[in-house]
């Protein structure tokens, strides 16, 4: 469906004790952790090995599907897509409205524009029975279910849903993104390769946005662009991890997107976890075949601050 644009804007306040919010997050300072703990730079580059690598012809899109979506009280939820790791929904209603994708005790919810747009958001949970709900606020933090759909999930991999946009690793063929990624990454014979020339591209030439951190320092949640990243040269962590996401899932590389704590004094931050069937190790990071890695290019770009903590100790909370 191409790029998710519509979607983008800041998040209203969470769902109290009905709804566990899975789509808030407040601004955080410069800073954090890479997937070994050394600040950045481009370094020595390090060596890769791993199977050959070439890039994908085009970009594994996400949608969603009207055709296939059921349907009900000015609602629409499609689920056809969903062991390839997404879900989409729309409803038209004047109330404030969000999307929630719960399984078990684990909830994630999303605004859902009440003009009919919609939007897709990831399955991120792995296989087994999810709900999915259009909710909308009748007074205060109070929200009655408008339209459901429950379906067990069985994905076509673990790394299915981070191969694709979502409204929070926003891209598509066209995007400004995927075309510098292609071009970082031209020459790149494995995959180690791959990840290794767009974290070191990223480090050098984002840096981090004070003002902007501090304008969003109340602020209740916010949706990052990686083209207006990209175009800018600036952003926040939530701005760093979701350029580096669309980047390398443009590129056939699982990447997620994780919000959570760090230490020393458990602030939000933003950060990626890499998936590679090959490996890269330098100074600074080191990444093994097959295995999820994190990797934190605000700390690699900015190093360690007071805002952040010290890039030792993480607490992922949710996964995009």
């Amino acid at each position: 469906m191409g790029r998710l644009r519509s979607h983008r804007r800041a998040l209203p306040a969470a769902l109290t004790a009905l709804l566990l919010c899975g789509a808030v997050l407040s601004a955080c300072g410069s800073g954090g952790g890479g997937a070994t703990g050394g600040s950045g730079g481009e370094g020595d580059g390090g060596t890769t090995s791993g199977p050959a690598y070439s890039q994908p012809g085009s970009v594994t899109l996400s949608a969603f599907h009207g055709e296939f979506a059921q349907t009900g009280n000015d609602c629409a939820i499609d689920t056809s897509a969903v062991s390839e790791g997404y879900v989409g929904a729309s409803a038209t209603s004047s109330s404030r409205l969000k999307f929630q994708v719960s399984k078990g005790d684990m909830s994630y919810n999303y605004d859902l524009p009440g003009d009919g747009t919609p939007i897709v958001v990831p399955v991120n949970m792995g296989d087994g029975p999810y709900n999915f709900r259009v909710m909308q606020n009748t007074s205060g933090s109070n929200y009655v279910e408008l339209f459901s759909v429950v379906e067990n999930v069985t994905l076509a991999s673990e790394q299915a849903p981070f191969l694709v946009p979502n409204m929070f690793v926003d891209y598509g063929e066209s995007s400004a993104v995927v075309a510098k990624a292609r071009e970082l990454t031209a020459d790149c014979t494995n995959q180690g390769e791959v990840v290794r020339n767009i974290y070191e591209w990223v480090v050098a030439n984002i840096t981090y946005d004070h003002d902007k951190a501090a304008e969003l320092a109340s602020a209740t949640g916010y949706v990052p662009d990686p083209d207006e990243t990209l175009a800018s040269g600036t952003g926040i962590c939530f701005d760093y991890a979701s350029l580096g996401a669309a980047m390398l899932r443009s590129l056939g590389i699982p990447c997620k997107v994780v919000t959570g704590y760090v230490s020393p004094d458990d602030v939000y931050h933003a950060w990626n976890m890499v998936y590679i069937d090959g490996e890269w190790v330098s100074v600074e990071i080191s990444i093994k075949p097959n295995d999820w890695t994190r990797v934190d290019l605000t700390f690699a770009a900015s190093g360690a601050a007071s805002t952040i903590g010290d890039g030792t100790s993480y607490t992922d909370r949710y996964t995009y």
